[in-house]
């Protein structure tokens, strides 16, 4: 999916790649699970005139699996972060969870504009902030698990943001 998703992104001249994006998606769709799509599909390509069906289905189909993987509703967390495969150079694997980060808190603030943040994001927010700055020149066994640790942390970072972010406008819409 990883590569797909890639190859859609650089054939459109998208100024990111797959990882960027789908972090993008996940931090709108964090703040509100409602999120549009067709929002999030201008934000990475532009001009979608010349957007082939198929590619736009590609793109639309990973938005809407991202939406169905972070409804609380669903029950289970299967959510992931789109990132290459662990074949890939450890190299790419952590700058695509650095550039996956920036893409988080892209979307987060695209969808939430208010300066307060609700309960423990902000904090979770800053982390983020800090793993956008992480130097991507790494090897060895040691680099791998740290990076393996991270990638977990991202994730459980997604959803106190998500149950945050629900939290919020439930009591703020009594």
């Amino acid at each position: 999916m990883y590569q797909a998703v890639n190859a859609v992104l650089e054939k459109y001249d998208a100024d990111m790649g797959a990882a960027e994006a789908h972090g993008m998606a996940v931090g709108m769709l964090c703040v509100e699970l409602k999120s549009d799509a067709a929002n999030w599909l201008h934000e990475l390509i532009t001009d979608q005139n010349g957007l082939f069906d198929e590619d736009k289905t590609l793109l639309a189909d990973l938005f809407e699996r991202s939406r169905a993987l972070l409804d609380p509703e669903n029950g289970e967390f299967n959510f992931d972060l789109l990132l290459p495969d662990e074949e890939e150079a450890l190299s790419e694997q952590v700058e695509a969870l650095r550039v996956w980060c920036l893409g988080f808190l892209f979307g987060v603030g695209y969808a939430h504009t208010d300066a307060d943040w609700p309960g423990d994001s902000a904090e979770v927010m800053r982390d983020l902030i800090e793993l956008t700055k992480i130097d991507s020149d790494v090897a060895g066994e040691e680099d791998e698990a740290a990076l393996m640790e991270i990638h977990e942390y991202v994730r459980a970072a997604v959803l106190i943001v998500r149950d945050q972010f629900a939290e919020y406008k439930n009591t703020n819409m009594h």
